[in-house]
């Protein structure tokens, strides 16, 4: 076994490549099932994909919370309410699990919505960029964050947006059109601020930890996905039994009345997605690093994955090959994992001399 000390380099490399691994089985998967490769027998729609593996994704998570026990409480500060009395942090643990909810379907809510699936992709990975860094700039202004994003981390993330938006000098005007759709801007306000109140809240755990606590993120992990399974479940219910007329509602009730047949295969494709969950958290809440360090490190770690997927379903399932706008991305990805390896050279020497890691 490689082990590895938390909030080491070496810890942080390991669930890159787990991360990076699971992510490029999904990808690959995702592209069988959405028709984008030769298994016709697969092929669903991206609402019965979205139902069936998420399904799938959320019991694999919570199969190895309870297996685990990692839901057992791990805090020495209570609030009460009434006659309950928890722990302090479900007061904002819980709020990240419906942001998590609600990140979940909206996502594939912008493909379906989006003409351009690139343009999709764009907005969502240099959002979450984006984001990260002004949940440090929030929180050293509040005091909260008490660490300096270094100049190679900014580097890092003007590189890794120019990686994320390459694809936008191939979209056509049409792709646009999302800006004159009420339903489209809708659904990304609720993905950019839900993916915004989860990066805070996930920092602001870590950052306000008081001196000699652990900070326990399979704990904060666990709490946040039964909370984000009880608000998708209680959600289902009510889409499956509303009664609603928008074509979204109508194609989320036909996938559960009308299974496809290949919805265990999608559920198993999901678990490999519930994998990819555990890493992608793990990643940004790394121990003593910046959230614009991890959320780099995070959306940089997905590009390169996107990229392989797309190479492996090329080669494996007669699939699609990278376009020039891929592999310039890949380059730009490169160049920023450039400035982040300086940076991370950087914090771990700081933080080796302040015997806060072993390195």
């Amino acid at each position: 076994m490689w082990k590895t000390a938390e909030g080491s380099t070496g810890r942080l490399i390991q669930l890159c490549s787990a991360y990076f691994f699971f992510y490029v089985i999904f990808g690959v998967a995702t592209k069988c099932f959405t028709g984008r490769t030769a298994f016709d027998s697969l092929r669903m729609n991206d609402m019965e994909f979205l139902v069936w593996s998420t399904l799938g994704g959320s019991l694999i998570c919570l199969l190895v919370i309870f297996a685990a026990r990692w839901h057992k409480t791990k805090s020495e500060r209570f609030a009460q309410w009434g006659p309950l009395r928890f722990p302090a942090e479900y007061l904002y643990i819980v709020p990240s699990g419906v942001c998590t909810a609600v990140v979940i379907p909206t996502t594939t809510l912008m493909y379906m919505l989006l003409k351009s699936v690139m343009v999709a992709m764009v907005i969502m990975r240099a959002s979450v960029i984006v984001i990260s860094r002004l949940v440090d700039e929030a929180q050293i202004r509040q005091g909260i964050l008490r660490k300096t994003v270094y100049r190679e981390e900014n580097a890092a993330v003007v590189f890794a947006v120019a990686a994320a938006c390459t694809q936008i000098f191939l979209a056509k005007s049409g792709d646009f059109d999302f800006l004159r759709n009420s339903a489209a801007m809708a659904v990304l306000s609720g993905y950019i601020l839900a993916y915004a109140l989860r990066i805070y809240i996930m920092n602001y755990y870590k950052n306000t930890r008081p001196k000699g606590a652990p900070l326990d993120n399979k704990w904060f992990f666990s709490i946040e996905q039964i909370s984000a399974s009880l608000v998708m479940a209680l959600a289902a219910l009510i889409l499956y039994h509303g009664g609603f007329e928008a074509e979204p509602a109508r194609l989320f009730h036909d996938a559960i009345a009308r299974p496809h047949p290949k919805w265990f295969s999608a559920n198993l494709a999901g678990a490999v997605y519930g994998m990819v969950a555990f890493f992608s958290v793990f990643i940004f809440m790394f121990k003593d690093r910046t959230a614009t360090f991890a959320g780099l490190v995070n959306r940089l770690t997905s590009l390169a994955a996107g990229t392989t997927a797309t190479l492996a379903s090329y080669f494996l399932f007669n699939g699609k090959f990278p376009s020039r706008a891929d592999w310039a991305s890949l380059g730009l990805i490169l160049a920023a994992v450039g400035f982040l390896s300086v940076a991370e050279r950087k914090r771990a020497a700081e933080l080796a001399a302040a015997k806060e890691i072993q390195r």
